[in-house]
């Protein structure tokens, strides 16, 4: 059976499934297309080069008609986990006889989880979706059926993101939402915060935000100006204390929930775009209610065609488990060559390129097949060495970042526990870790802290040889990693951007597939 699975709205993406097998998940951002965006034509076109024959079964995941997830249901809609969360009927695919299949977006995170874990899908599981609309908690039984056990709190990630549009002077009363790039901003923010309990001011305001009933948009800004914290500029002490007692008290009200009801004793599956939250990851990791916690690459939306194929996969056969690959994106293309007269191109060998980085040149590395999901993992990456704070500034300087934000680690998994507390793996960055290293100046966060990238050698051997051999030449298999994109746009994957961006932005050089590019001096 081929399910082609198609997600539309922000985030949008393709993805197609056969016999259990992931073949690809092609998201509409990526390729230097704007972040967030919905589903085009482009992605359409190239999903259906990728294909060799036509699907039997077309999974549409359930959306609205409009921009609200109150609007009117588009397919099966938004909410929604039983019997009425799915449908099915007959079809035609460019003249073929299909089924057309479609459950709802709640669902799709459900299933993006569950699908995914390498967990035995035999026994029951608690799950969590927690995102801008979604904040409930699930039990998902042997068979694969999901109850819904409990809303938390509603518009979780929507009143997360709040607390940095209240602050910001930038962020207008007239906007219809808060925005996307927000959450991320605030969760590097936070790590600046003092270690202490919440002030009054604080409380009051938390409890507002998270009492509204209503999707926040920017009018809820005019209502808030006798804040102390309205417009008081989101890289002041003020805010990031903010940004920490807001985070915990989100965190607080789930496992709170969590601590008193799931006492089963049973793996935690999360989704959801809450689901790129590092510190609350790591809570849930180490809060000893679960004996384990799944979360994928991609929780975010760019997972929900990933997560409908699993649904329909399960609709059809009875079967959700999914092979996978987390580098199941596009092909770089290499439609333009790099001028000889001013760039010099050679055969790879890691360990040139390792004395290149040692000696504090910063690179744009593209590798095979881009990462699904929203972080960069070794195959669409900027590398630097990771040894000195003014490689984090021209980093951030290169990528048009504010400075506060942080640089990620990348490092061989089985040496992870040397420079990261706890060296637990985490292959798709999704986990805050205590630095050990007073070394790694570049990748420590202000707070110690890192969100490291673990690499086994047989996913991504590549990778794996250049850490190998920059641990050979420097004592620390650890390098900077950050994507390689324009700044609001999706990973870059072809030559012609590649060698615009690095010109731009002054790159030193390029690894392109199996080639390293260097200018000429």
């Amino acid at each position: 059976m081929l399910i082609l699975s198609l997600k539309e709205g922000h985030d949008g993406a393709i993805a197609a499934v056969e016999d259990g097998k992931l073949l690809f998940s092609l998201e509409a951002e990526k390729d230097s297309f704007v972040r967030y965006s919905g589903l085009t034509a482009e992605v359409f076109a190239v999903a259906a080069d990728r294909l060799d024959k036509q699907p039997d079964v077309v999974a549409v995941s359930g959306w609205i008609k409009g921009t609200q997830a109150t609007d009117q249901p588009s397919r099966a809609g938004y909410y929604g986990v039983g019997e009425s969360a799915i449908t099915d009927e007959a079809g035609r695919f460019f003249g073929k006889n299909v089924r057309v299949f479609s459950s709802t977006h709640e669902r799709s995170h459900i299933m993006t989880s569950y699908g995914m874990s390498a967990f035995r899908r035999d026994q029951p599981f608690y799950s969590l979706v927690w995102e801008g609309n979604i904040g409930s908690f699930y039990r998902i039984d042997e068979h694969g059926k999901v109850t819904h056990l409990q809303e938390v709190l509603n518009y979780p990630g929507n009143k997360y993101s709040y607390g940095f549009a209240l602050a910001d002077p930038k962020y207008s009363p007239h906007e219809e939402f808060v925005r996307f790039q927000d959450a991320g901003k605030q969760m590097a923010l936070a790590g600046f915060a003092e270690d202490r309990s919440p002030t009054r001011a604080e409380r009051e305001l938390i409890d507002f935000v998270l009492g509204q009933r209503n999707v926040i948009t920017g009018s809820l800004k005019d209502r808030m100006t006798d804040s102390p914290f309205h417009n008081i500029g989101v890289e002041s002490d003020a805010y990031k204390n903010l940004a920490a007692r807001l985070s915990n008290a989100i965190f607080d009200r789930f496992y709170a929930y969590a601590k008193e009801h799931l006492t089963e004793g049973l793996p935690l599956l999360i989704s959801g775009g809450c689901g790129l939250n590092c510190e609350w990851n790591r809570r849930w990791r180490e809060c000893g209610l679960f004996p384990a916690v799944f979360v994928p690459p991609c929780p975010n939306d760019s997972g929900s065609a990933i997560g409908t194929a699993i649904d329909a996969q399960h609709f059809y056969t009875g079967s959700a488990g999914l092979d996978w690959d987390v580098y199941a994106g596009g092909e770089f293309v290499e439609d333009m060559a790099f001028d000889p007269r001013r760039y010099e191109v050679r055969p790879l060998r890691h360990d040139e390129v390792a004395r290149y980085l040692r000696d504090g040149n910063i690179i744009g590395w593209a590798q095979g097949r881009w990462e699904i999901g929203p972080r960069a993992l070794g195959n669409r990456s900027i590398l630097a060495a990771p040894f000195t704070e003014e490689t984090t500034v021209r980093l951030n300087k290169i990528k048009q970042r504010e400075g506060y934000r942080p640089i990620a680690p990348i490092c061989l998994e089985q040496e992870a526990g040397r420079w990261f507390g706890g060296g637990v793996p985490d292959p798709y960055m999704l986990y805050f870790g205590q630095v050990e290293s007073g070394e790694l100046r570049a990748v420590t966060h202000v707070d110690g802290t890192a969100r490291t990238q673990t690499v086994d050698p047989t996913a991504n051997p590549e990778m794996a040889e250049l850490l190998t051999a920059f641990g050979e030449l420097t004592g620390f298999s650890v390098l900077c990693n950050t994507s390689l994109n324009y700044s609001g746009r999706g990973f870059i994957n072809r030559n012609s951007d590649l060698i615009a961006y690095g010109e731009l932005h002054g790159l030193d050089g390029y690894v392109v597939n199996d080639s390293f590019i260097t200018p000429r001096r």
